[in-house]
């Protein structure tokens, strides 16, 4: 029966998520059960892709990333896939009609990392972060809003700038596996060898406004979602603070975390603040 293969699908979402990224799961554990596998679906999808093009150095990356690229096409097309990675998200996709632009600038951007090293540009840098952020996050703004359209134009900027600091975020905690790890530099004008005070700043306050930007949107997302929206956003924000306090030559030579006992620390106190609308 497929919905056996379809409800083994959607697990292997959940295991994805959980196994890849506990402070991901942890939000995702906040939203409304109602909405929680899809979101799941959507994480599934784009962390697969990423994992290709991140950590799959002793095979052939390119011929990977091309047959998950098909292998998704096909999924969308006929509605079902063998890999139920993509037949979860495939479902998430029909479910919600999700916009195809918005699946192709992921691809794009990801397909970038394959060989791209350097972001000269603000121009490139932009794309690049629509493609591997911004898109994301408008995905799953589609299923906060459960597909209401006048809701998700209201709401698409603010979830684009989340998605944006987000990433950003990443960017700079990942600086020295990026770097030495994988020969990039995703920050344009910026000699990461040299890195200094000033430069680190530049950086911080660029993803400080794309924070405020977002923080508004997240007031007015729908109750299902609005919590654990607000969860990933104080731990974003909790690691851009270690960031803040961590000097610009140990940033380059030290991954930056926030520990698990921290992030169960801030459910709480983020919890606290949710019930006292303090948001």
């Amino acid at each position: 029966m497929k919905a056996i293969f379809d409800s083994v699908s959607e697990q292997c979402s959940k295991a994805v998520t959980r196994r890849y990224s506990t402070s991901f799961s942890m939000a995702t554990k906040m939203l409304a059960r109602s909405i929680r596998q899809d979101i799941y679906n959507i994480y599934g999808f784009v962390r697969f892709a990423d994992e290709i093009v991140d950590s799959f150095h002793d095979y052939n990356k390119e011929d990977l990333f091309n047959r998950f690229e098909s292998d998704l096409e096909l999924s969308i097309d006929q509605g079902i896939s063998l890999n139920p990675i993509l037949n979860a998200f495939q479902h998430t996709y029909h479910k919600y009609q999700f916009n195809q632009e918005h699946v192709d600038a992921f691809m794009k951007s990801m397909r970038m990392d394959l060989h791209k090293s350097k972001y000269l540009s603000e121009e490139e840098y932009r794309s690049y972060i629509y493609g591997s952020a911004d898109v994301v996050g408008l995905m799953c703004l589609m299923v906060f809003v459960q597909g209401d359209m006048e809701k998700f134009n209201n709401l698409k900027d603010s979830a684009m700038s989340l998605g944006s600091a987000f990433q950003k975020v990443n960017f700079l905690r990942d600086l020295k596996a990026d770097h030495d790890n994988l020969n990039r530099t995703y920050f344009p004008n910026t000699d990461l060898n040299n890195l200094d005070e000033k430069s680190k700043q530049e950086i911080i306050d660029d993803i400080e406004r794309d924070f405020a930007h977002g923080i508004q949107g997240i007031k007015q997302l729908p109750l299902e979602a609005r919590f654990g929206v607000f969860m990933a956003y104080r731990y974003y924000r909790q690691l851009l603070k270690k960031l803040k306090r961590t000097p610009a030559l140990e940033i380059k030579n030290a991954r930056i975390r926030v520990p698990n006992y921290k992030k169960v620390e801030l459910l709480t106190r983020s919890y606290v603040k949710y019930q006292l609308n303090l948001l």
